[in-house]
């Protein structure tokens, strides 16, 4: 190629580059014209929706007959020596500060204060497991129905337990006194026990061949049902759980020297409450006055 051929090749492709320049630039400026801002750009982002988290409802209270049968479960493990210690971690503590006890109790126990009466551990049950109330001779008296009733009624447990034991030593010493044998009491002992003496005495009239100290085992049984009694009696709100089948009430003896919880004929627990619906004296109003609901 001649050098003036050249020269105008040349010439070209320098009056070209100012057009190819306005063209590539006109790109970028058009791309940089749509290109959002860093804060536009998360304004505009597409939401994506972030799932709330799901919060898990209350655990499954069990039925009534399936607390029971756990409650036999846990004390066949116990006498046994196979006792799993369920719920006595330091995370079941870290839950109990964390959550309600009406998501996981599955029983109320009602039972006597006698040290040799571990609740929990007879039933191989742990923090939060069970609602438990201790009084001297497991009395059904003012306080203990309250109890009760908070247990039934606002920790929904399912299932009440009215717990005496052998050799209970209230129940002796209603006994002792009745005999004419017993002691001086101290000032407040015997307001505390007085719910005891109409059981030992139905035990006297219904073995009338038992005498002395052996009378105490049949005054233990019959105080079980005495404070079941009492129970219904007072407290039309425990009846109202009973009746519409949220909630069952069954008595049981617990052995100090084997461990062992014998169940009582759960048949005469609705013997008693047929007979306390025909009473009159019944209390009729389940909530205290000017209460409406729970």
């Amino acid at each position: 190629m001649n050098r003036t051929v050249k020269l105008v090749v040349g010439a070209c492709c320098l009056l070209a580059l100012p057009v190819l320049f306005a063209i590539g630039c006109g790109e970028d400026t058009k791309e940089a014209a749509h290109k959002p801002s860093p804060e536009k750009a998360v304004a505009m982002k597409p939401s994506v929706h972030e799932p709330t988290p799901h919060k898990a409802g209350p655990p499954h209270k069990p039925s009534p007959d399936e607390a029971i049968a756990m409650l036999k479960d846990g004390n066949k493990r116990f006498v046994e020596g196979k006792s799993n210690h369920p719920h006595a971690d330091a995370a079941r503590l870290i839950q109990a500060g964390k959550e309600d006890q009406g998501d996981h109790a599955y029983a109320t126990v009602i039972t006597c204060s006698d040290s040799r009466v571990p609740v929990e551990h007879i039933f191989d049950a742990g923090i939060m497991d069970i609602f438990v109330i201790r009084v001297a001779g497991n009395v059904c008296d003012v306080d203990e129905r309250g109890s009760i009733e908070y247990g039934l009624a606002h920790v929904h447990t399912p299932v009440l337990v009215v717990l005496g034991h052998t050799q209970c030593g209230a129940v002796t010493a209603v006994t002792h006194a009745i005999h004419g044998t017993g002691h001086a009491l101290e000032l407040n002992i015997p307001p505390l026990v007085d719910n005891i003496e109409p059981a030992v005495r139905r035990a006297m009239a219904n073995h009338p061949d038992v005498h002395g100290d052996k009378i105490i085992p049949y005054a233990i049984e019959e105080n079980i049902w005495q404070g079941i009694e009492d129970l219904f009696m007072n407290s039309p709100a425990t009846r109202n759980l009973v009746n519409s089948g949220a909630a069952k009430v069954v008595g049981a003896i617990y052995d100090v020297g084997t461990g062992k919880v014998e169940w009582l004929p759960e048949s005469k627990v609705s013997d008693i409450l047929v007979k306390v619906e025909a009473n009159p004296k019944r209390a009729m109003n389940p909530m205290a006055s000017g209460e409406g609901g729970h």
